[in-house]
């Protein structure tokens, strides 16, 4: 599975430029699912909706499996806008993103050649505006603690590093502990020192932690 990946801010980033009197106006923005992606592209067809195209493309990261990528060339010929569009974004290292090319004909035919030049420039212009986030996986385990000792566990526990993300309190505390993957030999070590061996740990999946890139 995928452990890190970089995504765009929740924020519209937007870039427009002029080539032989054709006007190409591009969105660019964070999406989360392939339904969020379309509802986007849908969204930009509202925004302009008497321009002769909107092509788009659009990578989403998919857990345990490969990310979904689409693209679509709108009526422009095929292979010269969503194609070009997808690869920028490819190559941008982002994922969870999608862009929306919104062209407005200028009366002057630009050529495969100008067409492909044309969308892969206005995604890239777009990309090089985008604030980045990155997302790392972390693994969660959890611990039942005594309530009279969860206190001054939890304490040691951040001491050496190890995140405590959620408590539920019952007729034990029980830690939801987040660390990063491959560490989980060092969080039991600790757990262990900590409860003088009176306390393991056990599975509890994993989630995704957000942060500046």
């Amino acid at each position: 599975m995928l452990s890190a990946y970089e995504l765009p801010a929740q924020r519209l980033v937007t870039c427009e430029f002029e080539i032989k009197r054709s006007r190409f106006i591009t969105w660019l923005n964070r999406v989360s699912t392939e339904e969020d992606a379309r509802a986007f592209v849908q969204q930009a067809r509202d925004a302009y909706p008497d321009a002769r195209h909107h092509c788009s493309a659009f990578i989403i990261n998919v857990d345990g499996a490969q990310p979904i990528l689409r693209s679509s060339d709108d009526g422009e010929p095929s292979g010269t806008a969503g194609r070009p569009m997808l690869e920028v974004l490819k190559g941008s290292g982002l994922q969870d993103v999608c862009a929306v090319v919104i062209r407005y004909f200028g009366g002057v035919k630009l050529g495969t050649g100008g067409l492909v030049s044309a969308y892969t420039n206005a995604v890239a212009a777009a990309v090089d505006q985008v604030e980045r986030r990155r997302k790392t996986v972390a693994e969660l385990a959890q611990v039942a603690l005594p309530h009279r000792d969860a206190g001054r566990v939890e304490a040691e526990l951040r001491n050496h590093g190890i995140e405590v993300v959620d408590v539920a309190y019952g007729s034990m505390a029980t830690y939801t502990l987040a660390f990063a993957p491959g560490e989980r030999s060092r969080v039991d070590a600790a757990v262990a020192a900590a409860t003088q061996g009176s306390a393991t740990t056990k599975s509890a999946g994993h989630r995704w932690v957000e942060s500046a890139a």
